[in-house]
């Protein structure tokens, strides 16, 4: 018999920090729905985010995002990952939060550059001049404020990290935010 979730499980964190993979590993084990927002994103404007991005730019990317994850319905709970630039919409975290737990994946800048390779074409949500560094310096703050735990993923494995986010679910482990 599947464990129960009693919530939804909202994961956030930059791009390439596992938010897709683990959030998929979880739907599985907890048997419950997944919702990637990215993708429900992608549903509605018709194309890629990094399309939107190119076509649009970032401001109207950040007001797309913001209003289809605050609009998000979730009937039961659900593991939802999040596109990383989700915590620049705060209805939308308002919304999350209300939805259930949120989990930072927090990964160090080399474990981004080292998984992501060439991001320019990963539809992160940047402005043309900004560097992943400074990507990450402004969002680490954000991503602080919004979670009830975090979850170091620099040295798991993809298993580890699965073990260790159903620990802080269950309530086996401390969540520190």
């Amino acid at each position: 018999m599947l464990p129960l979730l009693t919530e939804s499980i909202v994961l956030i964190g930059l791009p390439g920090c596992g938010k897709s993979t683990l959030g998929q590993l979880l739907a599985t084990h907890y048997g419950c729905p997944y919702i990637d927002t990215d993708r429900s994103i992608e549903s509605v404007a018709g194309c890629s985010l990094q399309t939107v991005l190119d076509r649009d730019g970032v401001q109207a990317m950040r007001d797309l995002e913001g209003r289809v994850v605050a609009s998000l319905r979730v009937d039961k709970p659900a593991l939802i990952s999040t596109g990383g630039s989700v915590v620049y919409a705060p209805s939308a975290m308002q919304h999350l939060q209300q939805l259930g737990m949120v989990i930072y994946l927090r990964a160090t800048e080399a474990t981004i550059v080292q998984r992501l390779g060439n991001y320019s074409d990963r539809g992160i949500v940047r402005r043309p001049e900004q560097s992943l560094s400074n990507v990450i310096a402004e969002r680490l703050p954000l991503y602080e404020c919004y979670a009830d735990a975090v979850l170091d993923v620099d040295t798991l494995s993809v298993v580890a990290a699965k073990d260790a986010l159903i620990d802080i679910i269950n309530g086996n482990r401390a969540r520190p935010a």
